[in-house]
């Protein structure tokens, strides 16, 4: 039973690890587009991809168009100012 319960676990957990996987490359692809002109590129891409993972959706082009996804355009820093590049 307890053999059952272990490879069960294992495969719910595999399973939720690939779907985490596929999001992270929808991002990872969104975000390198959005990011490919910012003059510091890591940190676009690691905010681009913190909203993208919470949003599920990244504005097309490299600025602006935000208003394609107000989830991304809405969120804020802890100073108020736009989060998402």
């Amino acid at each position: 039973m307890k053999l059952a319960f272990a490879i069960l676990l294992l495969v719910l957990s595999s399973s939720l690890l690939e779907v985490s996987f596929a999001g992270s490359d929808f991002c990872n692809s969104k975000c390198a587009v959005r990011c490919s002109k910012a003059s510091i590129q890591d940190r676009c891409l690691k905010f681009c991809g913190i909203c993208c993972e919470k949003c599920n959706c990244v504005p097309s082009g490299t600025y602006g168009n935000k208003d394609e996804c107000p989830c991304y355009r809405d969120m804020k820093n802890s100073k108020g100012k736009g989060k998402c590049p």
